[in-house]
């Protein structure tokens, strides 16, 4: 549709006479209140990028395709019917005959009762205008859902009588109403006509159908639900030309007939639609718990959360794997954290993209770029557990990006790295927001059926084709093969979406064996945007309030921390429960942790000792610290371990020479020189106790280590350097920004002040102006006057305080045209009120086109 139909359908040449019915959209839209055209801003934001000049504008633009396609794809399944049926009515359509389109013969109650809000609805969003016995689509609209050979409609009806037969010639129209059982006419027009008002009689169309054979009816019944087309022979089957024969089928070209859609409805008892939904469906319980069992098992996993973050980016202390050249990581890297973790990829995935949402992981942006933790993660590490995964869980709430996809393709078949560019999805956030105001729907305890939720959030939206009849098939073959069901669409992006939502809050203890958590429904109130719409527990909750209250639902539930262990004589130690952050961090060096559940056991071998010992403990130390939160008594297998490790560490030093080896007992030196596995390392003797290695000194210090000793790496003063676990971080870096959903929706004061203007400059550009002696319009239909006769009419104005419509252009080059009430006029200097602005404002006169004195009525 070009902007010229756009314009005639929005275009008002005068205001609407009170009482009159609107002519255009345009017209119905300054019919509205200023709480009607909020309405439809704040429900379709993209109008407003920018504000609209006047409201013909508006409705220009509430027209264009664009627009029109984001508004129905937020509509409803009922009120999309509602729009998909007025798509097949006549233009306009009375509400009676939409009313029979979604009812049929049988009526319904139910639609009844639903189809004033749809309608309601759809107005408001300025989809449909006029009165209830003159209902109009807007143009763009009926041409997106009305049905065509290219685009099938939703509905799968085809075209009307007339459309079919346009392009046939009048002698064939004459045959098939003169074998219909018609009388002949004079023009194609009538006959369309007479064979139009055959097909909509209910008795006549029995009666012509009672003629036709089985076969014949067969052939209708595949196609009387969609598609309406089909493929025929050169010569088809008695079956079918006797109902080509009647205009029962109407050829489209050479070897396709359609079903034309006045025969369609009659056969479908006058439902446009198979399965008209006016109801939602009800989200349903599977099983109910006590409320406390869901709380406890959602604070487990909660606890869970904190406890796997901690162990991934833990074990990224010394910096992660390599960030790809196309951003995020590699296959064999996220195997290998699930493999850490002992989860699965998908799940991995999920972690990962948790910590990067939340801030806690970036990449450092070196020349070697790497994942490391941030700053921020030495913060959060610092917070109390419920608050940490508040940090967690607000962020993941409102993010766009979507961990789901990690694994699958883009459209260019590359595969969707984890962490990496292009897992953005705009309706991620709103899809668990709604997921989880579902969930609250059932009462606390009640896990609820997932198929339910899913089919409400497809209620709710539709996915795009879900409603399209399935390919079309031969009527021939079809008379005499089985039907096969329509394709159903399980893989749209909100339902895949929704699953993700239900593993995932199970995952972060927002649910707990499938019901909603109390601190889940906290969170409830947290806005999706600057667009969330206020709720019942007093309007809009920002995000911190929401998260604390969270945590403080989730605080007392969370197991305490403790500030001791239980060594054992097998060298491990057993932790009754969550440590305390030093004693933690601590014990993660000086141990392994062998298993984790409800209580963690870590594991003392030489290699945790001596790493113990690199991060500048002494043996005296250790047992000190063993001493001070051991609940038993320290083993005596524990203390000579120690000791042990702690009277060979550093007896060997290694420093950078390219690399060399220092130890006062040339004797090891030897033994090392002549141990094979150290051939690697490009040792030779230059002193009694030194050796020389062409490897650099981790590499040294590694392969020596795997051979069983305990060197340390020394400064190039001869100190022992010290290694910290926390020593790699990168710079300070911000989460990651969620991807809007198109424009944001306006706030309170945006709307205000917005319908403000518009109803400003609809003033303007509405006012009726006199008519100058000798009227000389310039290009846009601005007012052009000389210099002297625009001087002399803003003067008058201002002297007797009249309202004036001038032709204003700005530095900018851009034209307007506006209603102002000069109140001086002065040093080549207009001041006065602007009606279209809504303030008062100052005019350069040698910027104003030309001036016209307004109507008696509009001064």
């Amino acid at each position: 549709m070009g902007i010229g139909e756009l314009d005639r359908e929005a275009h008002v040449p005068e205001v609407t006479s009170a009482g009159a019915a609107p002519r255009t959209l345009a017209e119905a839209l300054r019919a509205r209140g200023d709480e009607g055209l909020a309405a439809l801003l704040r429900a379709r934001p993209d109008l407003l990028s920018p504000v609209p000049n006047d409201l013909t504008q508006l409705a220009t633009r509430a027209g264009t395709r664009g627009s029109v396609v984001r508004a129905l794809e937020r509509l409803d399944r009922f009120a999309l019917q509602t729009a998909e049926a007025l798509a097949v009515a006549p233009d306009p359509a009375p509400y009676p005959v939409l009313l029979a389109l979604l009812t049929g013969d049988e009526g319904d109650p139910e639609i009844e009762a639903a189809l004033p809000g749809a309608v309601a609805l759809l107005r408001e969003q300025a989809l449909v205008w006029g009165e209830d016995d003159r209902l109009r689509l807007v143009r763009t609209a009926r041409e997106l859902l009305a049905p065509s050979p290219q685009h099938p409609s939703p509905t799968g009806l085809g075209p009307t009588v007339a459309e079919a037969t346009a392009g046939m010639s009048p002698g064939r129209v004459q045959e098939i109403i003169a074998t219909a059982g018609l009388a002949a006419t004079h023009d194609p027009v009538s006959a369309v006509a007479a064979l139009t008002e055959l097909f909509t009689d209910r008795a006549r169309m029995g009666a012509l159908l009672d003629g036709a054979s089985p076969e014949a009816l067969s052939v209708l019944d595949r196609l009387v639900w969609g598609p309406p087309y089909g493929e025929v022979t050169a010569n088809p089957a008695p079956p079918v030309r006797w109902l080509r024969d009647r205009g029962l089928l109407l050829p489209v070209s050479a070897r396709t007939m359609v079903l034309p859609r006045e025969v369609a409805l009659h056969l479908r008892g006058g439902r446009a639609h198979r399965t008209p939904e006016p109801v939602a469906p009800v989200v349903e319980a599977a099983r109910d718990y006590r409320p406390q069992v869901v709380d406890s098992a959602a604070a487990g996993q909660a606890y869970a959360t904190l406890a796997t973050v901690e162990e991934l980016l833990k074990s990224w202390d010394q910096g992660g794997p390599q960030v790809l050249r196309a951003g995020g990581m590699s296959v064999r890297d996220l195997k290998r954290t699930a493999a850490a973790l002992d989860v699965t990829e998908q799940v991995a995935a999920f972690w990962l993209e948790l910590c990067f949402g939340a801030g806690l992981l970036a990449s450092d942006g070196e020349a070697d770029e790497r994942y490391a933790p941030t700053p921020a993660y030495d913060d959060w590490l610092d917070l109390p557990p419920a608050e940490r995964w508040a940090r967690l869980v607000a962020p993941w709430l409102v993010a766009t990006r979507t961990a789901g996809l990690v694994g699958g393709q883009d459209a260019k078949g590359r595969t969707l790295a984890a962490l990496g560019p292009d897992l953005d999805r705009a309706p991620a956030p709103e899809v668990r927001h709604r997921v989880l105001e579902l969930l609250a729907t059932l009462p606390p305890g009640a896990a609820a059926d997932p198929e339910t939720v899913f089919a409400r959030l497809r209620w709710e939206r539709p996915p795009r084709g879900a409603a399209q009849p399935a390919p079309p098939r031969a009527p021939q073959a079809a008379a005499g093969a089985d039907e096969a069901p329509a394709p159903e669409v399980h893989g749209d992006l909100r339902s895949r979406l929704a699953r993700w939502t239900l593993a995932e809050a199970e995952l972060l203890g927002l649910t707990g064996r499938g019901a909603l958590a109390a601190h889940a429904r906290a969170l409830l109130n947290l806005p999706l945007a600057e667009a969330a719409t206020p709720t019942d527990h007093g309007g809009r909750v920002e995000l911190s309030v929401a998260a604390g209250r969270a945590a403080t639902l989730l605080a007392p539930l969370l197991p305490e921390a403790v500030d001791h262990v239980l060594l054992q004589a097998d060298l491990t130690a057993v932790a009754p429960g969550p440590l305390r952050r030093p004693l933690a961090d601590a014990l993660a060096v000086l141990a392994d942790v062998e298993s984790k559940g409800g209580a963690t056991v870590y594991r003392f071998t030489p290699g945790s000792v001596r790493r113990a010992l690199d991060a500048g403990r002494s043996a005296s130390d250790l047992h000190d610290f063993l001493a001070a939160h051991s609940r038993t008594p320290v083993p005596q297998p524990l203390a000579y371990l120690i000791d042990d490790v702690a009277r060979r560490h550093g007896h060997l030093r290694i420093g950078a020479a390219s690399a060399y080896v220092r130890c006062d007992d040339d004797a090891v030196l030897g033994e090392i020189l002549a141990d094979r596995r150290s051939a690697a390392l490009g040792l030779r003797r230059l002193a009694p106790t030194v050796l020389a290695a062409q490897a650099d000194p981790a590499s040294l210090l590694e392969g020596l280590r795997a051979m069983g000793y305990a060197p340390a790496a020394e400064s190039a003063e001869g100190d022992v350097l010290v290694t910290r676990a926390d020593a790699y971080r990168t710079p300070a870096r911000t989460a990651p920004v969620p991807v809007p959903d198109g424009p944001p929706a306006p706030d309170t004061t945006l709307l205000g002040a917005a319908v403000k203007a518009i109803r400003a400059g609809d003033r303007a550009a509405t006012a009726v102006r006199k008519e100058p002696a000798a009227p000389v319009a310039s290009a846009g239909g601005l007012p052009r006057t000389s210099a002297a006769e625009t001087l002399a009419t803003v003067q008058a104005a201002a002297m007797t305080g009249s309202a004036v419509w001038i032709g204003y252009v700005n530095a900018e080059g851009t034209a307007s045209q506006r209603v102002i009430a000069p109140v001086r006029v002065e040093g080549g200097f207009v001041t006065g009120y602007d009606h279209t602005a809504d303030e008062v404002r100052t005019y350069p006169l040698h910027r104003i086109t030309g001036v016209a004195e307004l109507a008696d009525d509009q001064v």
